[in-house]
């Protein structure tokens, strides 16, 4: 290719990058510019919409006492904090969830004298984190189960080779933030034990899960060996993780955490924020749940009325106050359709769409937050309307 040539791909790709950036930037506006949502989304708040958040109500004795230093004061704080509300006896506070389940794994490996770990292809260690599992802590998978669902007890007996770690994600996020029953949980534990393997739950989002299950926090966290949860993914916090269990094993998971770079000179910050989140958010999660109850079924309803020629709502009753919905067209024409909507109306009822195999059909998650708790079944029919003429048109 002559240099003449690679210039112009490149003037091209820089165009099309900076193309991108605008529309980006534009969708971002529409949004956050909007009167009416169902949540926020994490793009769409100000440096210091977010430093008010936490910072507003802070108790005086967190305000007026000293920053932390490498863990100590306020971060050990909120780790006593999320150990008493899992009913653990010891957590860990961790710069981000991936580290924390990467050396939670590890660790159970190292007691369990065995490297493998069984869990779903959808989870978010085998999606989401570059294949940490085998190249940083040189542990292997096994797969219960490839079907966009939980798995069950008798596909974790029946696993052709011993494995040391379950690891269920409750729920599933990208099959939909799927859970299993109360009595399907307890027989995965109980089948993982008669594997004698350890349990351990990503728990990113295990804080809403209470509704369904009909079980409080320390019930559900106490049939895991150990138990990971986020400070951001529910709760609004900036960011970080925690990492709940034993207190060998979670000693053990300060040490691997300085290993891997999560010692932090200071975090007071994201602490800060996840205690706000524990505060506010935490009580209206059940609330949440139902809501996302009442605007999957007016949408369903909507959406059947509507022009649309095929729909799904996954699940049809959410379980948590995250779903999906799916639609038989090009993710870019739905998305725009979203940024339309709320440039011209001020309504944001959906925003990016993901294209979803077969081919022609795309998804997005709906997440019900307090800007939600106000719509009413025919304020989701209005907006969805109004979106599919959009599509349609």
């Amino acid at each position: 290719m002559s240099g003449a040539a690679e210039a112009d791909g490149s003037d091209r790709a820089d165009r099309a990058d900076g193309e991108d950036e605008d529309r980006d930037a534009r969708a971002v506006a529409a949004w956050r510019a909007a009167r009416r949502r169902l949540t926020r989304g994490v793009r769409e708040a100000s440096v210091g919409e977010l430093l008010a958040g936490f910072a507003d109500g802070l108790p005086e004795d967190l305000a007026a006492g000293p920053a932390d230093v490498y863990g100590d004061g306020v971060v050990a704080r909120l780790e006593q904090r999320v150990a008493e509300l899992l009913g653990a006896e010891d957590a860990a506070y961790f710069p981000s969830g991936t580290m924390a389940q990467q050396i939670a794994l590890r660790c159970w490996a190292g007691r369990t004298g065995n490297p493998v770990v069984a869990l779903h292809p959808m989870s978010h260690p085998e999606r989401w984190e570059g294949g940490a599992l085998s190249a940083v802590s040189g542990l292997r998978t096994v797969h219960p189960t490839t079907a966009p669902r939980q798995p069950t007890a008798e596909e974790v007996r029946g696993l052709a080779e011993p494995f040391g770690t379950l690891m269920l994600e409750l729920p599933l996020r990208d099959a939909g933030f799927l859970l299993p029953s109360w009595e399907e949980l307890t027989e995965l534990v109980e089948a993982a034990r008669d594997r004698d393997a350890v349990v351990h739950f990503d728990g990113a989002r295990l804080w809403e899960t209470t509704v369904h299950f009909g079980r409080p926090l320390p019930e559900i966290a106490g049939l895991a060996d150990s138990v990971y949860v986020s400070f951001y993914k529910s709760l609004g916090g900036l960011s970080g993780a925690a990492l709940a269990g034993p207190v060998a094993l979670v000693e053990e998971a300060r040490v691997w955490r300085h290993r891997y770079g999560g010692q932090v000179f200071r975090q007071f910050p994201q602490v800060l924020s996840a205690l706000a989140g524990l505060d506010r958010e935490l009580p209206r999660l059940p609330s949440y749940v139902a809501q996302a109850r009442v605007v999957a079924a007016a949408l369903a309803q909507a959406l059947e009325a509507s022009a649309v020629p095929w729909f799904r709502i996954n699940p049809e009753v959410p379980q948590t106050h995250q779903f999906q919905v799916w639609l038989p067209y090009e993710p870019d024409r739905l998305t725009w359709a979203a940024v339309r909507q709320a440039e011209e109306t001020g309504t944001c009822l959906f925003r990016t769409w993901s294209p979803d195999s077969p081919p022609g059909l795309a998804v997005t998650e709906l997440t019900i937050t307090s800007d939600g708790l106000s719509w009413t079944p025919a304020d989701v029919a209005t907006a969805t309307a109004d979106f599919v003429a959009r599509v349609t048109a």
